[in-house]
């Protein structure tokens, strides 16, 4: 499966570290683009050229979760693109408000390794792989309604 992610974070180094350990992954071909905090990773997202988005908590102009509530924002008739968070932020009460309140698909507490990042992604993906498989538009929805 080839897949177009966002990786946004304020440390170019975290990001090279988030894109080389999604390749070691081995769970997908990725091809990347990157943001240096949640203003300029709404500039750069294209919901119809980004299947999923790996973005850090703690940026400057717009931090994380303040992107992941504006980008969930405009999905109303959109396509839900994932959101993995990556951070700093381990607290029960930070994960339960990125998940809960923040539309956050999987979250992930640096220091990370590879072993954990599949555990995480891998039902996540495996979601992606079967939604890419339902037919889209008004005849794969009309197809689906007579199945």
């Amino acid at each position: 499966m080839e897949i177009r992610a966002l990786v946004v974070d304020d440390s170019g180094i975290m990001r090279k570290m988030v894109m080389r350990t999604l390749i070691e992954s081995k769970l997908a071909i990725f091809n990347f683009t990157e943001a240096k905090d949640g203003l300029d990773a709404l500039q750069k997202y294209d919901p119809q050229a980004t299947d999923i988005i790996f973005a850090d908590w703690n940026m400057p102009n717009l931090c994380g979760l303040d992107m992941v509530k504006a980008i969930r924002s405009t999905e109303a008739q959109g396509r839900h693109v994932p959101i993995v968070m990556i951070t700093t932020e381990g607290t029960m009460g930070k994960v339960e408000e990125a998940l809960n309140d923040g539309g956050v698909d999987c979250y992930i507490v640096k220091p990370f390794t590879v072993d954990i990042v599949v555990q995480k992604l891998e039902p996540l993906l495996a979601r992606m792989a079967e939604e890419q498989k339902k037919p889209s538009g008004f005849f794969g929805k009309l197809a689906a309604k007579l199945n």
